[in-house]
């Protein structure tokens, strides 16, 4: 029996995900389809993969080392096919995009919607989390990442900086009046990102040109996961937050949040594009990554004055409906 390029694509899911129901769910699969492809796999390798259980499926030590020589051939493939495709076609196939939640959803989704008016023949699927996620291992053709680059083996693209701004609520300051100086912030409740260490959070450049960050001890009463929902606990008024200004223009502008030590200089965030390494970047994954930052821009479009009189997300829309 010979192996299938389509059962070592569905081994390769269900190894990222653990599970035969979520990897049916991603490729709009039955799941006898994926246990068939799967089983059928196993035969052509005379070998078990999985073990299985009623509740659990867990990969044998040959899956786990087969996975490791198999991807980045499979990811060639697919590289290859897409490349000669495209000489002769319009951009086509399926681009796996991943992004951090709020992003996504304040502005990236706008820019993919129309992309995909622009490429009717692409499919796209989007998955947003704020957790750094691996572009090779879970199958990405492309992402976005906010911050410091971790992964140095990513290809990346700079799409902008985005200063990051304390703020607070009005209520906030009226019941515990504003710090003067980054000596007295460390005594003020926060709100802070448990995705990144408190410590790394909150720095600050340092007036001496030469010198090193300086950081500030915080302690947070509150701890999330999302930079929306931080935004949205500074506005009913539990303490300092520190939010790149992709999140906190849209509130500032409103005036339901309000800056704290406008003086200020917190570390800022830049904004990627990023793919894993390749010898050939796939149109799909070209066009998408130019589209977005033709139409983010640097600065940025929710730091632009009419993007801060008239809604970030709304002057977003309008740019990416715009020619060009």
């Amino acid at each position: 029996m010979k192996w299938r390029f389509d059962d070592l694509v569905t081994f390769l899911d269900v190894m990222e995900t653990g599970s035969i129901t979520m990897t049916a769910a991603r490729l709009n699969l039955s799941k006898s389809v994926v246990s068939k492809r799967i089983t059928d796999l196993e035969a052509a390798l005379g070998t078990q993969l999985f073990q299985r259980s009623p509740r659990k499926l867990l990969a044998s030590d040959n899956a786990r080392a087969f996975v490791e020589r198999v991807r980045p051939l499979v990811r060639e493939i697919i590289e290859a096919a897409d490349t000669v495709g495209e000489r002769y076609s319009a951009i086509r196939g399926t681009l796996r995009i991943t992004a951090p939640m709020t992003f996504g959803t304040f502005y990236l989704s706008r820019l993919i919607a129309d992309f995909a008016r622009q490429y009717p023949d692409l499919e796209i699927a989007v998955e947003l989390d704020d957790r750094m996620v691996d572009l090779v291992k879970g199958g990405f053709d492309a992402g976005i990442r906010i911050g410091i680059l971790k992964d140095s083996s990513l290809i990346a693209r700079k799409l902008c900086t985005d200063p990051r701004v304390i703020c607070c609520s009005p209520a906030f300051a009226a019941a515990n009046g504003l710090p003067q100086n980054l000596g007295e912030l460390g005594s003020y409740a926060c709100i802070d990102y448990s995705n990144v260490n408190t410590s790394q959070l909150w720095q600050f450049e340092n007036p001496a040109a030469s010198g090193e960050p300086i950081s500030v001890a915080m302690h947070g009463r509150i701890v999330a996961n999302n930079g929306e929902a931080m935004r949205d606990m500074a506005i009913a008024g539990l303490g300092l937050v520190l939010l790149p200004m992709f999140i906190a223009a849209e509130a500032l502008r409103r005036g339901t949040l309000i800056k704290v030590l406008p003086e200020a200089r917190p570390l800022p965030y830049r904004i990627y594009a990023v793919y894993p390494p390749t010898r050939h970047v796939s149109a799909k994954v070209r066009a998408f990554i130019d589209h977005v930052a033709r139409h983010i821009g640097d600065p940025p479009i929710w730091q632009m004055p009419d993007a801060l009189q008239s809604g970030g997300r709304e002057a977003m829309e309008s740019r990416a409906e715009s020619p060009g």
